[in-house]
């Protein structure tokens, strides 16, 4: 890295969302990027995401793609329409969508640091 700059990719400055169903996944993926030193945010389901993002300035989504409350292409069309400065990334263990999925896919069941990998991937660019 070139003197004077500084690795943004693991500070609590970055702000990451993740959308999850599923809570043990949610919740342990919230653990490790806590202890990478990102600062975290958490929701079950599309419409809890959408009150985060009102709520704080996220810098990357972390999403699955499958869920029961707004989930699935109309997630994917309004992450894809309404988040444009947001980096986004979708999670799936079996992706069937009818709408192509413009972001990064992460296929269940990966290792977290892959998931680290990419989200400081997306920062840089």
């Amino acid at each position: 890295m070139a003197k004077g700059m500084t690795d943004i990719s693991a500070s609590p400055e970055v702000k990451v969302l993740i959308v999850e169903d599923e809570d043990s996944i949610r919740l342990t993926l919230r653990d490790f990027l806590k202890r990478k030193g990102y600062t975290v945010y958490v929701a079950s389901d599309g419409v809890g995401a959408i009150k985060q993002l009102l709520d704080h300035d996220i810098d990357v989504i972390v999403s699955d793609y499958r869920m029961d409350v707004l989930g699935g292409d109309y997630w994917v069309r309004f992450l894809e329409k309404f988040m444009k400065k947001e980096k986004v990334i979708i999670m799936s263990g079996f992706l069937k969508s009818k709408v192509a999925i413009p972001f990064p896919v992460l296929y269940k069941p990966f290792d977290y640091a892959e998931l680290e990998e990419l989200i400081r991937k997306s920062l840089e660019s």
